[in-house]
């Protein structure tokens, strides 16, 4: 298990310095000030790349860029609309780019619209610590009284849309503002932020885009793209939806084992894969992010290990990002499974024998309050989940080469 963290860039407030003391092996990173749908060219991934290689006061990291998070996506790749032929061609000579760059892997995500969603990025919990929230009723609030989309009360059940009505009537204007920010934030260092008014004009174009047509889209998208990742020794690994439910009537096609084994099946090749989200797919209590894991193990190219708690036992829930040792996912059996795939991979002679993951999100703890980090990206709070996972792992490690029981 290869330790890795995200980084946003030389704006991120936490640096690459940061990043060598919490113990970091590799770096995952994207080109987030480049527009969708254009080509990320050799120069703008190779200055990336020495961004990572250079400590604040000049000297040279060991580290260096592993991972792409993410290549986006565009709407009009996701919609078929537009220039999504250009965009798509456009993706395959960033891949291009990528791997003469020496970089292999590339996360990504089909997500339409928002490509995750909370209602309040800083929610304070017992401890003091502050963490993500998706609040079901204050979602609900959001989506029949903010944005007014047509038919909004329809998807949630009766006592949710009663429960948000009287929230609303309480809400002040600077609440709703916020809540409406927190809703649309998308893509953490994205190039593009969306207003009420973007949100509402995407999605009237997917009023005619089914769950199945959206699948349909994206193995049309993956037919084009994974031959040439094939061919050129690269991994493709798609994210899962966050939250795992329909939101806004989208339609969601990455929530479930099933989803992906659809997408695996139609375009069946290893470099079409996953990036294995315990968190994302946790925020279902119908999801066992581990058994999930065992099913599509093979295809596995990339691991996000986090953590949630769910409020409720239905589908669609209010959830909270907990510790990495606690909530929805048995986080020791999570590793214990990866190690034993790893063994697996090396038995075999893959030279991608060794997954690597990062610690996703964290919870703001101790000098992260106030560090205004990227939301769910912090250093403390981050590098605590790394050293509890690096514990866990070692301790299977430890076993494999001792043999204790």
């Amino acid at each position: 298990m290869r330790q890795t963290w995200r980084w946003f860039g030389p704006k991120d407030r936490v640096s690459i310095d940061d990043m060598m003391q919490a113990g970091v092996e590799g770096v995952v990173s994207a080109l987030h000030h480049v527009p969708t749908g254009t080509v990320w060219s050799p120069e703008e991934i190779a200055q990336r790349q020495q961004e990572v290689a250079t400590r604040k006061d000049g000297r040279p990291s060991p580290l260096v860029w592993d991972v792409v998070e993410s290549l986006p996506v565009s709407e009009d790749i996701k919609k078929q609309k537009g220039n999504w032929k250009t965009h798509i061609e456009n993706w395959k000579i960033s891949m291009r780019h990528l791997r003469d760059a020496g970089l292999e892997t590339i996360c990504y995500n089909f997500m339409p619209v928002l490509d995750w969603t909370r209602t309040d990025l800083a929610w304070e919990r017992p401890s003091g610590a502050r963490c993500m929230r998706f609040d079901l009723i204050d979602f609900a609030a959001f989506d029949i009284h903010i944005l007014e989309r047509a038919g909004a009360a329809e998807s949630f059940p009766e006592a949710v849309v009663a429960e948000a009505a009287e929230r609303f009537a309480k809400m002040d204007d600077a609440f709703k503002e916020k809540l409406a920010g927190n809703v649309v934030f998308g893509l953490p260092g994205a190039a593009e932020k969306f207003t009420l008014e973007d949100v509402k004009l995407h999605l009237a174009e997917y009023d005619s885009i089914s769950e199945e047509k959206l699948q349909q889209h994206m193995i049309d998208f993956l037919s084009e793209v994974t031959p040439l990742a094939e061919d050129l020794g690269m991994r493709l690994c798609c994210h899962p939806d966050d939250p795992p439910f329909p939101l806004l009537g989208l339609p969601r096609i990455m929530s479930t084992e099933a989803h992906y084994r659809k997408i695996l099946d139609a375009v069946d090749l290893r470099a079409n894969g996953v990036t294995l989200c315990t968190g994302s797919l946790g925020a279902r209590p119908d999801n066992n992010p581990v058994e999930i894991f065992k099913a599509l193990a093979d295809r596995v190219h990339f691991l996000h290990l986090r953590n949630v708690s769910i409020e409720g036992t239905e589908v669609m829930n209010s959830l909270y990002e907990d510790e990495h040792l606690s909530g929805h996912t048995d986080m020791v059996a999570m590793v214990a499974a990866v190690v034993a795939e790893e063994t697996r991979r090396k038995a075999e002679g893959r030279a991608d024998w060794s997954i690597p993951f990062r610690p996703d999100h964290g919870q703001d703890i101790l000098d992260d309050i106030g560090r205004e980090a990227q939301p769910g990206y912090p250093a403390i709070g981050r590098l605590k989940g790394l050293a509890e996972l690096r514990g866990i792992y070692r301790s299977f490690e430890h076993k494999l080469v001792t043999g204790a029981a």
